[in-house]
């Protein structure tokens, strides 16, 4: 088996409900999956572990399935091998990365997922899958002992990109800025995943879906807008 991946910026789009925009792939997409195995260690605002959960059992329950929280779990390894298929949600992804890897999780998520697990990854779930989580948006509220993620995509992401308004006022730093930071010390090529856009991974096959372009920074050289249906298994 092969890799079968949805990496996805967003769990929501502006005025929709949770996972909405994406029920029609995630159909397809766990069409052989019963139950769902949620990964809930990002904790976004600070939410428990049940609630978060819940939350997303109600969305996954208009498509028909199941969701299970790793945390109901004695051992987490093992419900990672045996899960039909996985979902880690958005969040904090230092917060997200420190768990995995108190738990002895992320070598054993990385495993299955080589292998054929279906996965879906949003926001800080979408972070994981790349080289490492370095080009995340997120404060560092924990001290995760490695940077280095699953490796899934041979690039690292930035989820909820967003281009400079030239409008603004607002004197911070950019998301272009920050990832030209990234480039100073990096090589690893990063790709800026607008709300709404996401990856569809089939084994080595990576392809950009939805409606809009991402943006691709790689060091030393001027951004590229990519356009929907790209082919991104190229940046290998």
């Amino acid at each position: 088996m092969s890799k079968n991946l949805i990496i996805a910026s967003t769990s929501s789009l502006y005025g929709g409900d949770y996972l909405d925009y994406l029920l029609p792939e995630l159909q397809i997409h766990f069409e052989n999956c019963k139950t769902i195995l949620f990964i809930p260690f990002a904790r976004p605002s600070g939410i428990s572990h049940e609630d978060y959960t819940k939350k997303v059992g109600l969305a996954f329950a208009k498509i028909g399935k199941e969701v299970k929280g790793i945390h109901e779990f004695e051992d987490y390894s093992i419900a990672i091998q045996k899960a039909e298929g996985i979902f880690t949600g958005g969040g904090n992804t230092f917060l997200l990365v420190a768990q995995l890897y108190k738990n002895d999780c992320m070598l054993a998520l990385a495993d299955v997922l080589k292998n054929g697990t279906p996965y879906l990854g949003t926001s800080a779930g979408s972070n994981i899958c790349g080289l490492t989580m370095q080009t995340t948006n997120d404060m560092p509220i924990v001290y995760p002992p490695s940077f280095k993620t699953l490796g899934l995509i041979p690039f690292n992401l930035n989820p909820h990109y967003l281009d400079a308004d030239l409008q603004s006022k607002h004197n911070g730093e950019t998301r272009e800025t920050r990832i030209k930071e990234f480039h100073s010390f990096n090589t690893i090529p990063v790709l800026g995943l607008r709300e709404g856009s996401w990856l569809d991974v089939k084994g080595d096959k990576i392809i950009l879906k939805g409606n809009l372009e991402a943006r691709l920074f790689r060091q030393n050289q001027i951004p590229e807008e990519m356009e929907p249906e790209s082919d991104l298994s190229i940046l290998k």
